[in-house]
């Protein structure tokens, strides 16, 4: 099954969904209508029982050049009131799509920057080609990183997020692993393939139980205790499943589980 969107495709082939910024001859470059879409794009997704886990690319020469000038520019000028209102209702759709409840990976090339950088940290795991450059360049432009210097944080650490967000200095594919910013790198001609393997591997797994495990760590981070009795509460609600007893029956069989993602 393949969607076309103004900015996005998405296609659905075997339990994963390939989605696809598609706005090469603009570098992808993230808009409003980008984003709004990716918000529509989510809730199919997150309906979608036969999606299992989702792969995000970009087309053309890299996965994202950053956030549209158009977009940057609306923000001179505004009533206080508006800035606010605006930037919420964007961030609003990313957070959407980072909250999906389902394996999301980031297959990336060529420059990941600005909001292209932000969407990719929305993404639970992220596969970077050799060529790979990662940037934060808001700062030269007198601009804070708007829509996900936690998102940053969270991932690599203070010291290395005030690296890349005070200097705006660019960091290429190796040095991005060293910081934990990448899950892999691979050759750039290998980046499709790896990214569809690494996405096999949750086929393997009971898809309501993987996206219960993801709910856990992104929410029970901000809990302390109370993250042990989320834990403890959304457990329950897999206890009735099939999968559930489709897993326990085959380990007492010894034989492979057949998950179906009821």
């Amino acid at each position: 099954m393949q969607n076309t969107y103004h900015h996005w495709l998405l296609d659905i082939k075997e339990h994963i969904a390939y989605l696809t910024l598609n706005r090469p001859n603009k570098k992808n470059r993230i808009d409003t209508t980008t984003l709004t879409e990716l918000g529509e794009i989510t809730e199919i997704l997150g309906s979608n029982p036969s999606v299992w886990v989702v792969v995000v690319q970009g087309a053309g020469d890299c996965f994202s050049a950053g956030v549209d000038v158009s977009l940057i520019g609306n923000m001179i000028g505004q009533e206080e009131a508006s800035y606010r209102k605006n930037l919420r209702h964007a961030q609003s759709f990313l957070d959407a799509f980072e909250a999906l409840e389902k394996p999301t990976i980031a297959a990336l090339h060529g420059v990941v920057i600005g909001g292209g950088m932000i969407l990719a940290l929305c993404c639970d795991f992220r596969i970077a080609a050799d060529n790979v450059i990662f940037e934060l360049p808001e700062v030269k432009r007198s601009i804070g990183v708007i829509m996900g210097t936690q998102r940053i944080t969270r991932t690599i650490g203070i010291a290395h997020t005030k690296e890349m967000v005070m200097l705006g200095a660019p960091v290429r594919a190796e040095q991005a692993l060293h910081m934990g910013l990448v899950n892999r790198v691979v050759p750039v001609d290998q980046l499709q393939n790896q990214a569809t393997s690494f996405a096999q591997q949750f086929l393997e797994l009971p898809p309501l139980a993987v996206g219960l495990c993801k709910k856990i760590i992104d929410e029970g981070q901000f809990l302390e205790r109370a993250g042990q009795d989320l834990e403890i509460e959304a457990q329950l609600g897999l206890l009735g499943t099939q999968d559930f007893k489709e897993a326990i029956a085959s380990f007492f069989e010894k034989r492979k589980p057949i998950f179906k993602g009821e």
